[in-house]
């Protein structure tokens, strides 16, 4: 897989990994750029936004740039002014708009799905939120204790959904339980098997 930099939030991990994507002038994605070693073996695969200045045979000149995300979300296209860029490295002259695409992923499409998960009571989130608080504390007085709480609070976690992902496998078709946690049905499918214990290609 070609490299790029990505973002990932914490509850949704892979199934919502955003990344700013590259346009051409006809509407089309670019394939990942190789950049082979002098050596004439191996070389570098990348899809990273920057690389895609047209000065290189390799590599096409972008017209736009986007947020995208791995479930096939895309955000606004933001034009890149190639007079106006000129001669300039284009991570350094187009870096305002990079920084679009990633604030629109992060503070629309992340917030998006996060409001299409089933709803969580609210006591429960400030509990949760109240006990994260408390063992951030308790790491500044004994760093010992504070992980043993963490376990502790993992091993509730595992305890307490064991029977709810019994009864989600049961009762819930894979696309269902998946729009309800926000995750793809690979990720729905792992969470599932974990806190159920079994095995996922079961």
């Amino acid at each position: 897989m070609a490299e790029r930099q990505t973002w990932t939030t914490d509850e949704f991990g892979s199934s919502h990994e955003g990344s700013i994507g590259v346009l051409l002038p006809d509407g089309t994605v670019p394939q990942p750029a190789h950049f082979p070693l002098s050596s004439g073996g191996g070389g570098h695969t990348t899809s990273e936004w920057s690389v895609y200045d047209g000065r290189f045979s390799l590599t096409p000149r972008a017209h736009a740039l986007r947020a995208v995300c791995s479930c096939g979300w895309t955000g606004n296209e933001h034009p890149l002014d190639w007079e106006q860029i000129g001669e300039q490295n284009l991570r350094a002259a187009a870096w305002d708009l990079a920084e679009e695409c990633e604030t629109e992923w992060w503070d629309g499409h992340t917030v998006a799905v996060e409001k299409s998960a089933v709803a969580v009571p609210e006591d429960i989130t400030d509990l949760l939120r109240l006990v994260s608080e408390k063992i951030e504390k308790l790491a500044r007085q004994s760093p010992l204790a504070a992980v043993r709480a963490a376990r502790l609070l993992e091993v509730t976690a595992v305890r307490s959904g064991y029977w709810p992902a019994h009864d989600v496998r049961a009762k819930a078709s894979s696309d269902e339980a998946a729009a309800a946690f926000g995750l793809n049905e690979d990720d729905t499918r792992y969470l599932l098997a974990r806190l159920g214990d079994w095995n996922p290609y079961s």
